[in-house]
């Protein structure tokens, strides 16, 4: 049986307390960041968190014992395809795996590439004048394939460019320019690789929401909700005082429309016939009317004025003489109308 040196057994049982004393846990790729970074996010995690520096191999024997102990039934090579090719560390934590990313995402800053560096999204260079002054570097932009010229005395790039595409190396000259451009292509940071919470393994693309984006959704959601339950009478804690507004609001039309009295009907159905009244009470004459009748009348909103006819083709008609109504009469109508 080969010997294990005791620092690997040290090292595996520091990380298995790490997964058994928290729901959440994340791979993180470490390669390029500094080692004030990473203090600095030890310090940051020590709260509620534990960040944890290994060697791959020891981290993938420690989430097979983690995970085989907690019975669940996810697959560990999974995480061994995650973690190839890279230099990672492990997070134990109580945040959810949401909020772990969000975290992990803002220690990521752009940085200029190096000569081997692999391009994260294909690299391109614009057309257009630079800040470079005339002289060798028109040769070291065209060493690097960039087609640069000088016109009217300035450096200029004729042509927009794409110099590496994604997923290729990066070459020293382009690497060297690129960095004269003041173009950063690479990212440095704590790169999450996957998050696992309650039996789910997350990859990036499902961490990765804009998180206003999602509160906006959320709230519209909700709001669509509560406008469905309150239009389906479906009472709850949250609909009940709008639900009651509403039904209010029903019987109260209802109970005016059907002319029934109760207190708060009495002053609707009141003003209700008064405008009735006076809308009757403005086509008689004067001479129907009493001065108080009158007062009220004048007092009264001005009804709006019929539009006028601007027929020209259309003859004239001879206006009907307004039949004269007698003050008894007038009263008579006005009786029948209120009882």
């Amino acid at each position: 049986m080969a010997h294990v040196a005791e620092w690997k057994k040290e090292t595996v049982h520091r990380l298995s307390e790490v997964l058994g004393s928290h729901e959440t846990f994340g791979i993180v790729d470490i390669h390029g960041i500094s080692a004030p970074l990473i203090q600095k996010m030890r310090r940051e995690l020590r709260e509620n968190s534990n960040f944890v520096m290994a060697k791959n191999k020891l981290i993938f024997i420690s989430l097979q014992e983690a995970l085989e102990k907690k019975g669940e039934k996810i697959d560990p090579e999974m995480f061994a395809e995650l973690m190839k090719g890279k230099q990672t560390a492990l997070i134990g934590t109580d945040m959810n795996a949401f909020k772990l990313y969000a975290l992990m995402k803002a220690t990521l800053t752009n940085a200029p590439a190096k000569a081997g560096d692999i391009a994260p999204d294909d690299i391109v260079v614009k057309k257009g004048e630079t800040s470079f002054k005339p002289g060798p570097i028109v040769g070291e932009f065209q060493k690097a394939g960039i087609p640069a010229a000088i016109e009217s005395g300035k450096v200029v790039i004729k042509k927009t460019k794409t110099l590496v595409k994604k997923g290729e190396p990066i070459s020293g000259d382009v690497a060297l320019m690129l960095t004269k451009l003041e173009i950063y292509p690479m990212t440095v940071g704590l790169n999450l690789i996957a998050a696992y919470e309650d039996g789910i393994l997350y990859e990036p693309d499902v961490l990765d929401i804009d998180q206003d984006r999602f509160m906006q959704d959320l709230r519209g959601a909700i709001s669509s909700a509560f406008n469905l339950s309150v239009f389906a009478a479906y009472p709850t804690k949250l609909n009940i005082k709008a639900l009651l507004a509403s039904a209010h609001t029903k019987a109260l039309n209802l109970a005016v429309n059907a002319e029934i009295f109760t207190p708060e009907t009495l002053k609707i159905l009141i003003a209700k016939a008064n405008m009735q009244l006076l809308s009757v009470a403005s086509q008689l004459s004067d001479e129907a009317l009493d001065e108080e009748l009158k007062e009220r009348l004048t007092s009264a909103p001005a009804a709006p004025a019929p539009a006028p006819d601007n027929s020209k083709n259309k003859e004239e008609e001879p206006e009907e003489e307004e039949e004269e109504v007698s003050e008894d009469e007038a009263a008579a109508g006005l009786g029948a109308l209120f009882g």
